[in-house]
This record gives structure tokens, C-alpha cells and sequence, in this order.
């Protein structure tokens, strides 16, 4: 006799446990209302007591969305007294958890319509794109806070550059251009100094950029990487005239292999590429020599004029402690985040304003930087003072 064959519908048993899950948080919720009501009226539901303070007046309906999907609330009206709750918020619609879930998937990189059909999904209710923005105004307002808050201690390394992202501007769309600024602090580890938008890279927008960070409190600098932007390294000079600038290695490259033709270019990379493997400044210098000679008998005359021109500034780092060359000569750590930067503000395309484009990019930097990146170890700060003893 063959053995009896269960089969499960687990579509539906999923659908009926989630709702003895909404079920539960529903009643439990108007039970606690309702314990709220009796003490303040100082009777039970339907009691007589010669001390009561009020009368209860029936109930009105109130829809709650949570994480367990909405639940529909019984809230006690009363005649002599104002019911004011503490389970929930005067006015709220939507658990806090929702909330911010919501918040934290746009600035993740949701859609608003993608956040609509999640929000069906997961909660039962759908989320228009109005609360969306309502959301966002209340997280923009953190972000802000975040942005301009006061920076303490020292950032011996700091790391700049710029991205430009489309806005209107006077009835056309035109590129306005973010700085994004990345410090290694006193603790080794990386941390967003600052964002702030500028009109163009120009002299003017990155000395007004860096006197902002100087007044929030950037300190003890000693080296600026970036890429040569002649407007960046003149309002360096003028704002942190201490720091020394370095320039970054792979700009740097991309600068020289853009005179070479295609059929050369791998093995002009690799020619590059030793220069910065050398084990001592003075290595650097002499394979720089060597390989300007090179380019030369190759005929590739304006390669090794900028290499000739140019390579001094990429040996800045042979400064520092060995250990911290191969993460300071680059821009590496902050074009990581110039491509999360692209990533989320590709599905905008252009920004009406230049203040709705700076707080999407300062609330995408927030939450990278309150996430894993910032709180590993990125460099042993500890050794400068080696090299200075």
C-alpha cells in the first residue's frame, strides 16, 4: 500500500501567516489604545465610577501602515478630555520603520515609481510619489546637518575632485560641478570632509570650497591628492600653503597615453608604470629620465614632453612612508565614489536646481560613509611620526 502523499500550498500558508502576524500587531495596538483611554478616563469601557474625568464617544477609524502590512485602528473619542496616545504619533500614517525603509531605498538608489510597487508589496499600501519627496525633506534636512558639521582633529591626507552633473540653468540645461573632498583622519581611517557645489573647476570655486573646510575646522594637511586642475592646485597654494600637492598617478598616465597612438600604448603604460615602482625619489627620477629618452626614439615627442613636464609632481608621496605610497600617489579612493555618485544621479538626468543635485549627492556620500567604508582602518597614521623623528 503506498504511502500517503501531503502536499503543501506554501503560497498560501505564507499569506495565511502573514496576515495572523497583521492581525496580531492590529489588536494588540487597540488594546493598548484602549488601556490608554481608561486610564484616562478612570473608568473601564462601559463602568460606572464616581471619580471618572471623562466619557468615552465611540471610536473613529485610523489606517496605519507597517512593516506587518496596514492595520486598521480603533482610536476612542472621548467627551470632557482630549485623547492624545503614545503608541503612536498625532498625525502619522506610517511606522517609523517604514519610514526610514523608505527614505533608505531612494537613497540607495530606488526609483520613486520602483518605491511605489515595493511599498504595495512588502506593506499592502503604496507610497505616492509625494510622500516620497515629503520623505526625502526630512532626511535632506540631516544631510545638510551632516554636511556643514564641525570636523575635529587632523587629516594629514587629504584626497579632491570634481564631477560634473546636468541642472537648468536660466531656461537650459548646462554641467555644474561637485567637490567632493575625502580625509584620512588622526584614527587612519577615510572620512567624508565635504561636498559642495561649483559653478565650474575654476581658481574661485575651489579656494571658496577649501576656506569652507578650513573654517568647519580641516587641520594638520600635508598632502592634497587630485588631478592637475590648474584652478585646484592655485587656491591650494593660497589656502593650505603648508600641504604639499600629488598629483594623481592614473591622470597622469591617461594624460601621456592620450599622445601615443593605440597600437603603442600598452607598452608605453608599462614604461609609465615603472617609474612609480622604483624604491626611492631618486630611482623615480632617473627611470622618468630613461623612459623620456625612449618615447623620444619612439617619435612620440609630446608624450615625452609631458612626462618630462609633469612627472615631478607625481613623486610627492616618496615623501611619506613607504607603506603609504601606493594608496596616496592615486585618486583611486575617491573615485570610487564619483562612480556611486554617477550611478544614483544617472537615474535623475538633470536637476532642476544646483541645491537638489548637492543634496542627492551629500545624502548618497552620508550613507557610504556611515556604512562599512569609513570605519575600516585605511592607512597606519602612526608612521609620520617616524619619518619625522
Amino acid at each position: 500500500m503506498s504511502n500517503a502523499i501531503v502536499s503543501v500550498d506554501e503560497e498560501s500558508l505564507k499569506g495565511d501567516l502573514r496576515e495572523l502576524v497583521r492581525k496580531t500587531v492590529q489588536d494588540t495596538i487597540n488594546a493598548l489604545l484602549e488601556e490608554e483611554a481608561s486610564e484616562m478616563v478612570g473608568a473601564e469601557r462601559h463602568g460606572r465610577t464616581a471619580g471618572r474625568e471623562a466619557y468615552r464617544s465611540s471610536h473613529y477609524k485610523r489606517r496605519l501602515v507597517t512593516t506587518s502590512g496596514e492595520v486598521v485602528l480603533d482610536v476612542p473619542k472621548l467627551r470632557g478630555a482630549t485623547f492624545q496616545t503614545a503608541v503612536i504619533e498625532r498625525y502619522r500614517r506610517r511606522e517609523t520603520s517604514v519610514e526610514e525603509a523608505i527614505i533608505e531605498m531612494y537613497l540607495t538608489g530606488v526609483s520613486t515609481r520602483r518605491i511605489e510597487d515595493v511599498s504595495e508589496i512588502l506593506w499592502g499600501s503604496s507610497v505616492s510619489a509625494g510622500t516620497v519627496s515629503n520623505l526625502n525633506e526630512k532626511a535632506y534636512a540631516s544631510v545638510e546637518e551632516w554636511r556643514g558639521r564641525p570636523l575635529s582633529g587632523e587629516y594629514p591626507y587629504v584626497f579632491v575632485d570634481g564631477i560634473y552633473l546636468k541642472r537648468s540653468w536660466g531656461g537650459s540645461y548646462e554641467n555644474v560641478g561637485v567637490m567632493v573632498a575625502i580625509g584620512v583622519n588622526a584614527d587612519g581611517n577615510r572620512e567624508i570632509i565635504g561636498c559642495a557645489e561649483g559653478f565650474t573647476e575654476s581658481k574661485d570655486s575651489w579656494k571658496e570650497f577649501l576656506l569652507w573646510l578650513k573654517g568647519r575646522g580641516l587641520a594638520g594637511v600635508r598632502m592634497v591628492t587630485g588631478d592637475k586642475c590648474q584652478g585646484m592646485v592655485g587656491a591650494l597654494e593660497e589656502v593650505f600653503h603648508q600641504a604639499k600637492f600629488q598629483r594623481c598617478t592614473v591622470h597622469f598616465y591617461r594624460n601621456v597615453l592620450s599622445k601615443v597612438p593605440k597600437q603603442k600604448r600598452a607598452l608605453a603604460a608599462k614604461m609609465l608604470k615603472a617609474v612609480h615602482a622604483q624604491e626611492s625619489p631618486e630611482a623615480s627620477a632617473a627611470k622618468a629620465e630613461e623612459v623620456t629618452s625612449k618615447l623620444e626614439e619612439m617619435r612620440l615627442k609630446e608624450a615625452a614632453r609631458v612626462v618630462r613636464e609633469g612627472f615631478l609632481e607625481t613623486l610627492t608621496y616618496t615623501r611619506f612612508p613607504l607603506r603609504h605610497w601606493t594608496r596616496m600617489r592615486t585618486n583611486n579612493a575617491i573615485e570610487r565614489l564619483n562612480r556611486e555618485i554617477r550611478r544614483r544621479t544617472r537615474a535623475v538626468g538633470t536637476f532642476p536646481d544646483g541645491h537638489s543635485a548637492l543634496m542627492l549627492v551629500a545624502a548618497r556620500l552620508k550613507y557610504i560613509a556611515e556604512c562599512e567604508w569609513g570605519k575600516r582602518r585605511y592607512l597606519d597614521v602612526s608612521l609620520l611620526e617616524e619619518v619625522e623623528a
